[in-house]
């Protein structure tokens, strides 16, 4: 699928960290008509820039004064990096938890205004795939991932309320090029309507701090994006589409995770360590 939407008036220099990620690798491509410069940043190797139109910086979001170099001189932050899988607390802590406090304090100090933060679905993951939420519900995390999370929609609001940094908290649901299973298809958020949901997060003016759940136009879903009405995102694509292939697998057992919670498998990852 192609996106057809024509990008605005670039930002001169947008910052996208966790850019050797899955996603980020699609952002990298993505979000090129959207800046005049593209900063890149990951603690993993990245592929040299391709142009005047790209910078690298390998950083550890862990690093504090590091991560106050690498905002300096951007517009704008599409926050995408940090343990995107349930780790141990331990693992989750230097670049979900600290990460995202260096980030914000980091934007505070060099004037940055508008954030776009990589949350997710597992901030909710705890209710059943039979409940219907909106950005008013209460969270209910499903792990220390999910923790981390919510830690970092606190933190946009606490640094929306005390110093005017806007943010779009995006609850991504499962991102990928298709649904992989029968709880992704409830869940399914398509790379173009990802891309289209970042652009009117980017560009929506008086965000505060938007709760947005991001989903595709999927035939049945869990959420309700009734209070981000104000960013006019309209997903165009379906995971209906891929209905057949997906039903076509083994249904899962009725007391399988994937089968009663938002979260899926993630309610029931670990204890680590014991």
């Amino acid at each position: 699928m192609t996106s057809t939407s024509t990008p605005r008036a670039p930002f001169n220099r947008l910052l996208l960290t966790g850019a050797a990620g899955g996603l980020g690798k699609v952002l990298r491509e993505r979000m090129r008509p959207y800046a005049n410069v593209l900063r890149l940043s990951d603690i993993a190797a990245l592929e040299p820039a391709r142009d005047e139109h790209e910078e690298i910086v390998v950083c550890d979001l862990a690093d504090k004064q590091a991560v106050h170099q690498l905002v300096d001189g951007v517009d704008a932050i599409l926050h995408f990096g940090g343990v995107s899988v349930e780790r141990p607390f331990e693992e989750i802590l230097g670049a979900n938890i600290s990460g995202v406090f260096h980030i914000y304090e980091a934007a505070r100090r060099h004037g940055v205004k508008r954030v776009i933060f990589a949350s997710s679905n597992h901030v909710i993951g705890f209710y059943k795939q039979d409940e219907k939420l909106d950005a008013t519900s209460a969270r209910r995390p499903d792990g220390y991932y999910g923790l981390s999370k919510s830690y970092g929609e606190d933190m946009a609001s606490f640094y929306f309320d005390r110093y005017g940094i806007e943010t779009v908290s995006i609850r991504i649901g499962s991102s990928f090029p298709e649904p992989q299973n029968r709880r992704m298809m409830h869940t399914w958020l398509s790379f173009d309507d990802l891309t289209q949901l970042i652009e009117r997060s980017l560009y929506t003016p008086n965000v505060g701090h938007t709760v947005v759940y991001g989903m595709s136009d999927n035939k049945d879903v869990w959420w309700d994006n009734r209070y981000a009405s104000h960013l006019g995102f309209e997903a165009k694509d379906s995971s209906e589409v891929f209905r057949d292939k997906v039903e076509a697998q083994p249904m899962p057992a009725a007391d399988d995770p994937a089968r009663i919670y938002q979260g899926g498998a993630f309610v029931a990852a670990g204890p680590f360590g014991d």
